[in-house]
């Protein structure tokens, strides 16, 4: 496709960008238009990933025939199979009357399935057979039926990651992958940004009548600094509010409205640049990173017992004198695998389980904590912990909170471990 055909192309859709990474997403959306491959498109939230199957569908020996844009993420996943399949009188409550799914109207058609990922694994073993065969079952039918469709799915989260985790099927992620469109993020397009800024502003002038906002040279390189997590979608935004707030703010010098850095700034939000997203947290998961830092922190303070023990132990002087109590037994950790991608092997730690008492080995273990050394061949693991808290506290005058913070762990496990001759004095915290 040259330069002059390309350009038509994104009039057509109205798309804007000379990106070299667009470029690429839209001739290959026009090359595989004429076949039945199955395309996956990706790229995060907002890019313009709905784009890639107009242009395909438009430009197949299907395009005289229904499109379908749909949705798997607002489906609640009751209903999901109904939706695509259809389903019979009286299949489940509220089934009044029969009813055809997606795949049975768009025959001859093109489905575009948008959010794959959150298709439910029953949902993805039907989709595979619709795939493979053309062969559905609407829900409450035991008659098998044909449809002729070409599905585009899209995605904005990693399936190969999902599918590791046991959320998306390996062999319907390869069936939908025959053909992958990569959508760039706005911030791998920088050149494109202002563009953008540019026609979304002349468009909202256009439809409100109102006065083209303009950017000075700092706003324009703030414009273009700012990370734009949500993409496409989030720069029409806040081009909209600008243009709606900003627009009858004429320059006394220019005559023109022009919006400078300071006041654009206050319609970016303030987040860290270097920020990335993270996964959604359920309700369940309640311990946050640094309770988790917290948790290691406190497991390296107690693995200098553990090393010094060993010591004893293989030299053939150590008999316990006492039953080593059995929540100071070793926690098990990870096998010794060495380092990879410049991190250091963690231990394995159950969190839905408090891990106070957990003793491990760690060779990685801060410097001050291995100045703990038996003083005798009955020395125990308990007796270990109190040297180590009471070399701790004397450093401190005794305050506990200081120790624990040396220490790694939480003022409660200090206190539960305290020798015996501190647990009556009167906390001192000062």
């Amino acid at each position: 496709m040259d330069a002059q055909e390309l350009q038509k192309l994104k009039n057509k859709y109205d798309i804007i960008g000379n990106d070299p990474a667009l470029n690429r997403a839209l001739e290959m959306a026009e090359a595989v238009a004429p076949t039945d491959l199955t395309v996956l498109v990706t790229g995060e939230s907002g890019v313009g990933k709905d784009n890639i199957p107009r242009i395909i569908h438009q430009n197949s020996r299907r395009r005289n025939a229904k499109y379908f844009a749909v949705n798997c993420g607002a489906i609640p996943e009751g209903t999901i199979d109904s939706e695509l399949f259809g389903h019979l009188k009286g299949s489940f409550t509220g089934a009044i009357d029969d009813r055809k799914g997606y795949f049975e109207v768009a025959d001859g058609g093109t489905l575009f399935l948008d959010e794959i990922g959150e298709l439910p694994l029953p949902s993805q073993a039907k989709l595979l057979r619709v795939l493979q065969s053309g062969e559905f079952i609407r829900v409450g039918d035991s008659k098998v039926s044909k449809t002729d469709v070409r599905v585009i799915a899209a995605t904005n989260v990693d399936l190969l990651y999902a599918v590791s985790r046991g959320k998306f099927r390996e062999d319907l992620y390869y069936r939908l992958n025959a053909i992958q469109i990569k959508m760039p993020s706005l911030r791998e397009r920088k050149q494109d940004i202002y563009l953008l800024f540019r026609k979304f502003t002349s468009d909202f002038s256009e439809k409100y009548g109102m006065n083209k906002v303009t950017l000075t040279h700092d706003a324009i390189e703030l414009l273009n600094s700012y990370r734009w997590p949500g993409n496409v979608r989030q720069l029409k935004n806040i081009t909209e509010t600008v243009s709606a707030l900003e627009g009858q703010r004429l320059s006394p010098v220019s005559g023109k409205c022009e919006v400078n850095a300071d006041t654009l700034s206050r319609y970016l939000p303030h987040d860290d640049i270097n920020a990335v997203p993270v996964k959604y947290r359920n309700g369940s998961d309640s311990i946050t990173q640094d309770e988790k830092q917290e948790i290691y922190n406190a497991l390296y303070a107690l693995n200098a017992e553990v090393s010094n023990l060993k010591k004893i132990i293989s030299s053939g002087n150590f008999r316990p004198a006492d039953p080593v109590s059995a929540h100071s037994a070793p926690a098990k950790t990870l096998p010794p695998s060495g380092h990879q991608d410049g991190y250091v092997s963690r231990p394995e730690v159950d969190w839905n389980k408090e891990n106070d008492d957990v003793d491990i080995q760690e060779d990685n273990a801060p410097s001050h904590i291995m100045e703990v050394e038996p003083e005798s061949e009955g020395v125990t693991i308990s007796r270990a912990n109190e040297e180590m808290i009471r070399k701790a506290l004397d450093r401190h005058n005794g305050n506990r909170k200081k120790a624990a913070e040396e220490l790694g762990i939480s003022e409660r496990t200090l206190y539960r471990k305290l020798p015996p001759e501190y647990r009556n004095q009167r906390k001192t915290d000062d």
